[in-house]
């Protein structure tokens, strides 16, 4: 007896979910990206100033960083939840990078050497993430948590859990402004943001990424070497984090001892972004998108005098509420 196909095609008369969702979700979102951005500047007249946007920008370049490169993780391993990519190590690796950075700096190294030192140290992260995924097997949620959990607390060995005030060239320019009034930091995200939609969407190593992470078994077929690219993903998320602690150290002007709290924000603005995208996959442009939005909420909370605990409380919900509606598109 052959078996009874089933018809999956949407009733004439009925909703196809799977080209209406993305639409509503867009439509929404950028109804409440206005709505807020309307909020904030009634609520607070300093809110619109050219100085406070301008201080936006600059405090989501070290946001955007590490989520531009969760969503390459993300795009090459898959976004199944369990087994998915992910990198949970992004924000530990920040402040291990940082901390290595503002250690030698302030000791007197060369800062060629503290720079080399970060990004190597960045390097080490993105390699035993990479091992661990692809070599011994590990769940990548559980490989870059026990990498987040070291780094953690190589962290804190370095540091004494102390802060470490810096003031090189290198931080002098990269938190300086130009002539214009404009942050260096935002040109520097601009750049990434640039570099990172030119990888992974106009070059052949970006389509293979893409490849490997929405079909790996095709992928493989096709002759692509599947563990290579997740590998190398998890290294370029490795260096891309050590590149956020030099953000960061220059921001702040020293290390600082609170990159944890940025593990929420990273991963709000890699899947928030996702609604800027025509099939629901995150993208670099909708991911700077959610970094600005992120940066948008904690600016004009702190105008206001808003405890940043109703951010976080916003951000799991939004995150919550994405997720579960890609996770419905599928099943549709």
């Amino acid at each position: 007896m052959t078996p009874l196909a089933l018809d999956h095609t949407p009733p004439r008369d009925g909703v196809d979910w799977n080209r209406f969702l993305p639409s509503l979700l867009r439509a929404g979102a950028l109804f409440l990206f206005a709505a807020i951005f309307v909020f904030f500047a009634v609520g607070s007249p300093l809110f619109l100033f050219p100085g406070n946007l301008l201080s936006i920008v600059a405090q989501s370049a070290i946001l955007a960083v590490l989520a531009f490169a969760l969503t390459l993780v993300v795009v090459t391993g898959g976004d199944n939840a369990l087994a998915g990519g992910i990198d949970l190590s992004l924000p530990a690796t920040m402040g291990l990078s940082a901390s290595v950075y503002a250690t030698l700096a302030a000791g007197g190294q060369p800062e060629a050497l503290s720079i080399a030192a970060s990004l190597a140290t960045g390097l080490g992260v993105g390699i035993v993430n990479a091992l661990s995924v692809t070599r011994i097997g590990m769940l990548p949620l559980l490989a870059t948590l026990s990498t987040m959990s070291m780094a953690t607390g190589l962290e804190q060995v370095i540091t004494k859990n102390a802060t470490i005030v810096v003031d090189t060239s290198l931080t002098a320019f990269l938190g300086g402004i130009d002539r214009f009034g404009f942050p260096v930091l935002a040109y520097a995200l601009l750049v990434f943001a640039v570099l990172f939609i030119v990888v992974t969407r106009h070059t052949p190593l970006g389509l293979n990424l893409q490849a490997v992470g929405s079909n790996p078994l095709a992928a493989r077929a096709a002759g692509l070497n599947v563990p290579l690219h997740v590998g190398g993903a998890y290294v370029a998320s490795g260096v891309t984090g050590a590149i956020g602690g030099l953000f960061s150290v220059a921001f702040l002007g020293a290390s600082s001892n609170g990159s944890g709290e940025m593990l929420l924000p990273v991963i709000a603005a890699t899947f928030l972004g996702v609604v800027f995208s025509r099939r629901l996959v995150p993208t670099i442009a909708g991911t700077l998108a959610a970094s600005l939005f992120i940066g948008m909420l904690t600016n004009g909370f702190q105008l206001l005098n808003v405890s940043s605990y109703w951010v976080s409380g916003i951000q799991g919900v939004l995150t919550l509420f994405v997720v579960a509606a890609t996770s419905l598109r599928r099943r549709a």
